[in-house]
């Protein structure tokens, strides 16, 4: 079959913060995809304030670089997929492994294969797709690379790997520095024998298929990617597999539902470096982008007219965390931070709070996000929202608050299901790095939350990783804790690992809320005196309405408590003056960590200005009906 030698497509795979767009940079700047003059940000493919600001990748993105190979052939085309390393942004992997021939397998030389290189690599392997092995990060002073290529291998066999897959080339690199080579360098050192990135070109070039195709085969073209522009509006990305797809071109739209209807390609577009090129024509093995199919979707196919045969659609692993988003129901909706001045006024100016305009955000949102369900519930100003994890589900949040919505959120839970008439709820499995004096800490820590230990090694440099099977639930507001416990130096990630049986009642957190009870203003006088009963999450002058959370009691039980109370004026003179210096700096909660807090009968406010935790039931009286009925039944 005809081959295309011009053109190669490789994902580059790898667990959170492990180099994958620190070395698609470099490849981008030793490509000459930049003039000498321009001025490069770094991590330049993580175009997303979000993804900047946590230094993590949640979309997955493709360039591509023109290399000229030293031997003087015609130039190549690399199409490079960036995919997340988190696991809650798996879909994004998912998505990206249909677009290309081979995957680049990153792998710290210090922290060796986690969590989610094993999720991207079963992927890759149950795909067929070959796999470059790239230990990065050579030069970190605790780098140990022979054992980490050893626990690669073992991760293969475990995989059930086969012998053509576990036969794969290692490139050994430094991304930060634009170095990689074929040869082992002493640990904590850079490659020594190279002095930029050609060997990695040359494995990606020698390993990476080129697309094959069939000459005579109509075309066909999968959708594997949104984005969208004020100019052409929505616009596909999409791998032609077989035949050509030309601009001005008439192609047949076959939807998921297997509906067709021809449609006109208004417009053509190939990715050069991080800038998208109008062309004329895309052949087999291209990744390109199209506009002028307003309606659109991930996984459907652009056919022949003639002789539309759809491709499969892109399967992803089902959502295992909800959580209810409905529109924002507190005293203080649309009103801004305090609710004062002109500054407010002119803040909400802009506020979108009503259920039409939540309902239409969560419904754009599932255009493009393959691994999101949103669902309806009993009260029509509110919907459960499912996806893969905790992180996804507050990105979402996170950006819904930044463009301007007022939100209620719901605790997360766990999306159960039943197996031959027991329910069975998704399990994690939680591999941790610790110092050795917080080992015991961690173990007592996971057996409350029914977590078993299957695995656990120790390197010899003073760290513990162990390994360890949790239900999801488990591992709701587990982070806080586990950096609380380790003093900081823990490092914990997870990935999916299935359903097991109900692991029955798990509590997570032993105190109890300090809720105020009564709106008003927040006193630093009331605030002296409340917080030997907890820890406090406000600051003095702050608005609290009666039913919202202001801290954490130390006790297990939640206790109502006036925050607004301001100090009697007597006309009699005191010797010591009223001294607020005393006032313990109250703990700031950010939006995960306020998910992470609530408890079954709490949600969060999310305003653009502030994020709040609350009580489902704000009126005191009512709470403490429900709470009697429920002790005496």
């Amino acid at each position: 079959m005809p081959t295309r030698h011009d053109i190669r497509n490789v994902a580059i795979v790898a667990h959170v913060d492990h180099g994958k767009t620190t070395i698609v940079d470099a490849m981008l700047k030793q490509a000459g995809a930049f003039a000498a003059h321009q001025q490069l940000d770094d991590r330049m493919m993580d175009s997303n304030d979000l993804e900047r600001e946590k230094g993590i990748t949640i979309l997955a993105k493709n360039t591509a670089v023109k290399y000229h190979p030293k031997d003087g052939g015609a130039p190549i085309t690399i199409n490079i997929i960036d995919t997340p390393g988190h696991a809650d942004f798996g879909g994004e992997v998912e998505r990206g492994l249909s677009m290309v021939d081979a995957v680049v397998l990153l792998v710290d030389a210090s922290e060796g294969p986690l969590p989610q290189t094993r999720f991207v690599l079963r992927k890759a392997l149950q795909q067929r797709k070959p796999v470059i092995l790239c230990i990065n990060k050579t030069d970190r002073p605790d780098s140990r690379i022979d054992e980490v290529v050893n626990e690669t291998y073992d991760l293969f066999l475990d995989l059930d790997a086969d012998e053509d897959q576990i036969e794969f080339p290692i490139v050994y690199a430094c991304g930060r520095d634009g170095i990689a080579s074929l040869t082992k360098p002493e640990n904590g050192t850079v490659p020594a024998d190279s002095e930029n990135l050609e060997p990695f070109f040359s494995a990606i070039l020698e390993h990476v298929p080129a697309p094959v195709y069939d000459e005579e085969a109509p075309l066909q073209a999968h959708v594997t990617n949104l984005d969208a522009d004020n100019f052409l509006g929505r616009i596909a990305l999409l791998r032609v597999e077989q035949g050509e797809l030309r601009k001005g071109q008439t192609v047949a739209w076959i939807k998921r539902d297997g509906t067709i209807s021809n449609v006109r390609i208004t417009e053509l577009m190939m990715t050069e470096a991080l800038t998208r090129k109008p062309a004329e024509v895309a052949g087999p093995g291209d990744i390109c982008a199209v506009a002028g199919i307003p309606d659109i979707m991930i996984g459907e196919t652009l056919a022949d007219p003639e002789n539309p045969i759809a491709l499969p659609l892109i399967t992803v692993d089902q959502p295992a965390i909800s959580m209810t988003i409905g529109t924002n129901t507190s005293p203080l909706v649309g009103r801004g931070g305090t609710g004062k001045g002109a500054e407010a006024k002119s803040a909400v100016k802009n506020r979108k709070v009503t259920a039409r305009q939540v309902k239409d955000r969560l419904d754009r949102e599932l255009i493009g996000n393959v691994s999101l369900r949103v669902l309806d519930t009993e009260r029509p100003d509110a919907w459960e929202v499912q996806g893969r994890g905790e992180l996804a589900l507050a990105i979402l949040v996170e950006q819904m608050r930044r463009e301007g919505f007022e939100l209620t959120i719901g605790k997360p839970q766990v999306v159960t299901k039943e197996v031959d008439g027991k329910i069975h709820e998704p399990v994690e499995r939680l591999t941790v790095d610790v110092p050795e004096e917080h080992m015991g800490a961690v173990t007592q820590l996971m057996g409350v939350r029914k977590g078993r230990m299957d695995n656990m090694s120790n390197h010899g440099s003073g760290w513990v990783r162990m390994e360890f099977v949790v239900p999801s639930r488990g591992l709701i507001g587990f982070r806080t804790e586990f950096l609380t416990n380790t003093r900081g130096t823990g490092i914990a990630h997870s990935i999916h690992e299935g359903h097991e049986p109900w692991f029955g009642t798990l509590t997570t957190r032993n105190n109890g809320s300090l809720v105020a009870d009564r709106a008003g203003a927040v006193t630093a006088f009331a605030m002296t005196n409340l917080q030997e009963r907890g820890v406090l999450f406000t600051d003095p002058g702050t608005e609290v309405y009666e039913g919202m959370i202001v801290g954490e009691n130390s006790r297990s039980d939640d206790m109502d408590v006036n925050i607004t109370k301001e100090k009697k004026l007597t006309n009699m003179r005191s010797a010591s003056a009223d001294s607020f210096e005393a006032i313990v700096p109250p703990r700031k909660l950010s939006l995960e960590q306020s998910l992470e807090f609530c408890r079954d009968d709490e949600c969060v406010e999310v305003t653009p200005e502030a994020v709040r935790i609350r009580k489902v039931v704000l009126d005191q009286n009512q709470r403490g009906r429900t709470a009697s009925r429920a002790k005496n039944s």
